[in-house]
């Protein structure tokens, strides 16, 4: 059995237009005046059935409709690209199809729409329950409509989450914990907590470069913040199960889940990157165009088959990405002996050493990070394989 064949296959859709762009945001979204909702929809099932004869007899465990704002999606479009999925793929009994949307009122009256066209679960950009701090981040949304949204959300489909983003400028540790308290007590199954990250080739990167963006915490705080959070979802049994991401018992994100195990997975749209074993047992990352007009003229050239990059990855290049997504598990992964097997260079004293600063658990070929670990887990994967 293939490695990917024990995490799971999965399919990722990236649809790159948003309404405005967020000044913290650096992934690949753009603002535009129109879309040609039929023509977008016919490239992205071309690009499936293309997949698809490469990917015969898989079964599908995830969905995912990340963006951008697929929430701007109409539902017809939605319905299109599973529906031409399932002709390609069988579908797991419980396969998860999950679609990230924001909380305006617009967006949030497509819910009924989407959960017909076969989506079961919904991931909302709240970021923040702070009005002010809406502003600061550039969300064209308020508390207000982030709350009915997920109330709407909760009345509509069976599995919620929404994310939240701390560490923002002049936060403290007492507001920070009244908000996530808010939020916990919403009853959602899943929480995505991440903290603020100023990225350099973003509105906030070049603020930051001009000392125009005061009030980030330090690390020492940055740290305490990280530490509040895990004891408060805790408390709650909103456990977390990978380093930003907190589930009840049973609710994690199964499409991540292949992500962070190392499963198989395919990119289709503008930008959207993939892992993909073929039958020999090669693994190659996949990465599309990232400008949506050249994606999509370029699938729509019969010759993109052939200049779509790809790129075999060693063994060695797997066995690290093994380690680097394996150690954002809480529980941790058990392939140690696999990964000196394919060359990645584990030090036994690094392991010992790590062990003993309280950083990482370590036994029997199986590896986890601790609390602390997941604080400084650059350092720790810096330390193992240098």
């Amino acid at each position: 059995m293939q490695h990917w064949q024990k995490a799971g296959f999965g399919l990722y859709i990236h649809w790159p237009f948003c309404q405005s762009k967020c000044p913290y945001c650096d992934f690949n979204s753009h603002v535009v005046d129109s879309i040609d909702q039929d023509r977008w929809l016919l490239a992205y099932q071309s690009e499936l059935r293309r997949l698809g004869e490469e990917t015969q007899g898989r079964v599908l465990k995830s969905i995912f409709f990340g963006g951008g704002t697929p929430s701007l999606m109409p539902a017809s479009t939605v319905a299109g690209i599973l529906e031409t999925a399932n002709q390609i793929w069988s579908f797991a009994n419980d396969i998860e199809i999950t679609l990230e949307a924001n909380p305006t009122s617009v967006e949030a009256d497509r819910f009924k729409g989407f959960r017909s066209a076969g989506v079961n679960r919904v991931s909302i950009g709240v970021q923040t329950l702070n009005d002010e701090d809406l502003r600061r981040l550039g969300r064209l949304h308020s508390v207000g409509e982030a709350l009915a949204a997920i109330d709407l959300a909760q009345s509509t489909f069976s599995r919620v989450s929404f994310d939240l983003i701390y560490a923002r400028q002049d936060q403290t540790i007492s507001a920070w914990e009244a908000e996530l308290s808010q939020a916990l007590s919403m009853g959602t199954e899943h929480l995505s907590l991440y903290q603020l990250t100023v990225e350099p080739e973003t509105a906030f990167g070049e603020r930051y470069k001009r000392g125009k963006l005061r009030g980030l915490p330090n690390e020492d705080l940055s740290a305490d913040l990280y530490l509040a959070t895990q004891s408060l979802c805790d408390s709650r049994q909103m456990f977390a199960y990978e380093v930003s991401n907190h589930a009840k018992v049973g609710a994690e994100s199964r499409h991540n889940l292949i992500y962070w195990k190392c499963g198989d997975y395919l990119g289709v749209g503008p930008g959207a990157h993939g892992r993909l074993t073929d039958s020999s047992g090669a693994r190659f990352a996949t990465e599309c165009p990232k400008a949506p007009g050249k994606w999509l003229h370029s699938v729509e050239d019969i010759a993109f088959g052939e200049i779509q990059p790809r790129e075999r990855l060693s063994q060695m290049d797997q066995a690290r990405e093994k380690l680097l997504m394996g150690l954002r598990l809480v529980a941790g992964f058990d392939q140690l002996q696999e990964l000196k097997a394919m060359g990645l260079p584990l030090s036994e004293q690094s392991l010992i050493d790590l062990q003993a600063q309280g950083l990482i658990n370590f036994s029997e070929g199986t590896i986890s990070t601790t609390l602390s670990g997941r604080l400084l887990l650059n350092a720790v994967i810096e330390k193992l394989a240098p």
